[in-house]
């Protein structure tokens, strides 16, 4: 089997609705924006497909250096093919997800080839796991007890906090739904690296008083140092190294400095499903747990493939809350069932039209 075509076909992504905050600082929601499809056809008439809300950028990568790389190639020498873009991210210093979307499109491939999904070629671990209720920020404590009470009779045995990124304030909130919920709920903290040492450490201080299970990317990634201070500080467990470049490189040095209790992987920031399995065997060789980060199909194929991880990451974007298709009224998700990755189970009405035209070209 050979490459013969790469392409991205742009397609508009509708502005998110209703619109949802993120932490004081941070851009919200998406408005309407500019997403596009890695399309890689192969001589054998299979076709990969991963996707970005970054058309224009991953349009001018796949034009200036990824083409030209890729076609002819064999699409099964994923390894080859992942350490080949690792290689020229050197010189062009792609941005994280690139090589992420590249190696998503080849297992596509495989998976198609097969007649399986990707999840059962990485080596199945399970069939189903729980998910998790994680909140965008929203506007006072008192919403957040409500759209906690929503989350649990939606069947979510466990939730994570987006807060403000004001230690002090979200301390409160921390200490209030904790003391709402009980002490038998999982609650994590997720501070999207809002703060510095000295307010991580008060914010870590009332995260392990109230029993938080994790506290995930207090600071920015970039100082290692930072993290090994900061867990010897505080007794809650640190969640770390999810967005650091270095894919499982970084995750070590992470490791290696004492300060991870358990770290993340993803295909989105770990370079697709080759190097998200390299950071959860990592992980693994040190009994650490890899979480999975962020929702979706990719996501989903990711959890079910890996031994290490206990929770999928379902976004809970408004209030009413709303329980997105792929979690049940346990909140359970399942294995996905078509072969590849399984981004067709999204098309309800068929691909959309720019897409359908380039699958049939």
């Amino acid at each position: 089997m050979k490459i013969t075509s790469v392409d991205v076909v742009r397609v508009v992504v509708p502005a998110y609705d209703p619109p949802f905050v993120w932490r004081e600082g941070l851009p919200g929601s998406e408005p309407e924006a500019d997403g596009g499809w890695l399309v890689i056809r192969t001589d054998s008439g299979v076709t990969g497909l991963a996707f970005t809300v970054r058309g224009a950028i991953l349009n001018d990568v796949v034009d200036r250096r990824l083409r030209s790389e890729l076609v002819g190639q064999d699409p099964i020498a994923r390894e080859y093919l992942w350490h080949r873009v690792w290689e020229l991210d050197r010189i062009d210093r792609f941005p994280v997800w690139v090589q992420g979307v590249v190696d998503i499109a080849l297992w596509d491939i495989a998976g198609k080839a097969v007649g399986l999904p990707v999840y059962q070629l990485l080596g199945s671990a399970r069939e189903a796991l729980p998910a998790y209720a994680s909140t965008v920020t929203f506007s006072s404590i008192e919403e957040y007890l409500d759209i906690a009470d929503q989350c649990l009779e939606l069947g979510y045995p466990a939730i994570k906090l987006h807060a403000w990124g004001d230690a002090r304030r979200d301390a409160r909130l921390a200490e209030a739904l904790r003391e709402h919920v009980g002490a038998s709920i999982p609650l994590m903290y997720d501070g999207s690296a809002g703060f510095d040492l000295l307010d991580a450490l008060y914010l870590g201080k009332a995260l392990s008083a109230a029993d938080y299970l994790w506290y995930e990317e207090p600071m920015r990634e970039f100082s290692v140092t930072a993290y090994k201070w900061l867990g010897e500080r505080v007794d809650v467990p640190l969640l770390v190294a999810e967005v650091a470049e270095g894919a499982h490189m970084k995750t070590a040095d992470f490791i290696a400095s004492g300060c991870a209790a358990a770290v993340r992987t993803s295909t989105g920031l770990r370079g697709g499903f080759t190097g998200a399995m390299r950071t959860a065997h990592l992980a693994d060789s040190f009994l650490l747990r890899a979480e999975v980060h962020s929702p979706g199909v990719a996501s989903r194929q990711l959890c079910m493939a890996i031994s290490n991880t206990t929770y999928y990451e379902s976004l809970i974007d408004s209030n009413p809350a709303r329980r997105p298709a792929e979690v049940d009224a346990s909140g359970t998700v399942h294995a996905p069932t078509l072969p590849g990755v399984g981004f067709e189970e999204d098309f309800v009405d068929g691909p959309p039209a720019a897409l359908a035209g380039a699958l049939s070209s």
